[in-house]
């Protein structure tokens, strides 16, 4: 059985609580050396202070009483320890060659007399040897202790006086102890505070998550009706707008998905019936039927090899790589597609327009297009009609920009079906019984969108329709319009 992994918001709020903790051990430690050394450092200046004053009593060689030189080093050392009166946590004892003599405090100064330690360093001393001596020694009574015995000698007396200073270091640093033992109870109480906030706060963040988690699990390719709320314009906001764009896309894609294999099945579904029915009726005894029925069906698989190939062509158009750009004589494109479309039929064949200019686009995809207009101007006028072709290179709101159009004096397309006849399969009533697969079109405007534009039909100047192809001079196609994306799917299934 796998163990569950930690959810991100466990481990947002792991991360949150240590990094904290870190800094506030950090802190407390520092701080806690700090404040630590500053009380070490001030016992230290006491002690240099008393030292001062014990030399400058033994330098006056006077005795305050008497007013005449002091008779020996315990004299000295008693008027010291009258003078000075110790701290909270100091302690002053004398001894004279190795003898205790005073204690101030008694109580506590008696712990530091005693100690096998100080008396084992006093009786060390010499008149020859006399030095200061500086330890630390551990106490029942105080815990640890640290103490400065300084040497006191008298000119012409041969006796070796010590004036020992202590001071109980565990009770001086009782009070920084106290305020480190609360600093790290409020700091403990401060990360519990703090991982219950981070928890609320990075829970009510994750929920855009959560809900974009919970859509994506009731999202099924049968219903894409599922959306995550956006509620508010953050970086999650964004992504919930994303995922529900995205939604959008896949929706599109496949309701066209669908509807084009409803179509395509409607449109080979015919020739594929009147295939089997003429088989069945066939009678291979009858030489003429069989050529009549022959030249029929090929007719039909003709025609439905034409619906494959453009099918085949439409599919190509969701690929990046449908339309492929490169520098274009719009002048030259011009000629060679008019050139071409005067094969298709006997019409009156015009330039309207020539544009001398270098444009990007796919020539290939552009002739395509062209002559797959002509086609149908073809199919929808007469012999004494006009077919036009023209180029232009104008300045829109959005920078250069090309038209190519295909013009003719036919019936003309009625205003409400202007957007309907780029649908897949759609025919206008206009038609009359013309020949096609309803998807010459279709083709079209994917070429334009391609390019990064669109196609519309107009009403000629004189009478019939014209069919304009605009797209951006330099190529730059917005992402909107690129095959495959939503605006173009939507557009082609109208």
């Amino acid at each position: 059985m796998s163990l569950r992994r930690p959810s991100v918001r466990a481990k947002v709020v792991t991360v949150v609580v240590s990094v904290t903790a870190i800094g506030l051990l950090a802190t407390g430690l520092l701080t806690h050396a700090i404040q630590s050394q500053q009380i070490m450092d001030d016992i230290s200046e006491d002690f240099d202070q008393e030292i001062g004053e014990l030399q400058q009593l033994a330098e006056t060689g006077v005795d305050p009483e008497t007013g005449e030189e002091f008779h020996g080093a315990g004299r000295l050392m008693s008027i010291a320890m009258e003078r000075n009166v110790p701290g909270t946590n100091e302690m002053f004892v004398s001894y004279l060659d190795g003898e205790h003599q005073q204690t101030n405090p008694p109580t506590r100064g008696r712990v530091v007399a005693e100690h096998p330690v100080v008396q084992a360093a006093v009786q060390d001393l010499t008149p020859e040897s006399a030095r200061t001596v500086q330890r630390e020694i551990d106490t029942p009574e105080m815990g640890r202790v640290w103490f400065v015995i300084v040497p006191v000698t008298v000119p012409d007396r041969q006796e070796v006086g010590a004036f020992v200073m202590a001071s109980a270091l565990d009770d001086a640093l009782r009070a920084e102890t106290d305020v480190m033992r609360t600093y790290a109870i409020v700091c403990c109480v401060a990360l519990v505070l703090l991982g219950l906030f981070a928890w609320l706060v990075v829970s009510r963040l994750l929920r855009p998550l959560r809900q974009l988690s919970s859509t994506a699990t009731r999202v099924t390719e049968t219903d894409l009706s599922q959306r995550v709320p956006v509620a508010t314009d953050d970086d999650l906001g964004e992504l919930a707008g994303a995922f529900n764009t995205m939604l959008d896309r896949l929706s599109t894609a496949i309701e066209t998905q669908r509807q084009f294999l409803d179509d395509a099945g409607h449109e080979l579904r015919t020739p594929l019936t009147v295939l089997r029915g003429h088989l069945e009726v066939l009678d291979p005894d009858d030489p003429a039927d069989v050529r009549e029925t022959r030249d029929l069906l090929l007719d039909e698989t003709s025609r439905m090899g034409q619906i494959v190939e453009e099918l085949v062509l439409l599919a190509k158009a969701e690929r990046s790589d449908f339309v492929t750009t490169a520098p274009v004589d719009l002048g030259r494109l011009t000629d060679d597609v008019h050139d071409k479309a005067r094969a298709l039929g006997a019409r009156r064949w015009v330039v309207d327009a020539r544009a001398d200019a270098e444009v990007v686009a796919d020539a290939h995809r552009l002739t395509q297009a062209v002559l797959q207009l002509a086609d149908n101007a073809v199919k929808f006028t007469g012999p004494d009609d006009e077919v036009g072709i023209g180029t232009q290179v104008f300045d829109g709101p959005a920078g250069r920009q090309v038209r190519l159009w295909v013009r003719d004096t036919g019936p003309g397309v009625p205003p409400g079906e202007a957007e309907r006849i780029f649908d897949r399969f759609a025919r206008g009533s206009t038609t009359g019984g013309a020949p096609g697969s309803g998807l010459g079109l279709a083709i079209v405007r994917a070429i334009a969108q391609g390019h990064g534009g669109d196609v519309v039909v107009e009403r000629s100047d004189g009478g019939g329709a014209r069919f304009v192809m605009t797209w951006p001079a330099d190529g730059a196609a917005p992402a909107s319009s690129q095959p495959g994306s939503r605006s173009s799917a939507t557009e082609e299934t109208g």
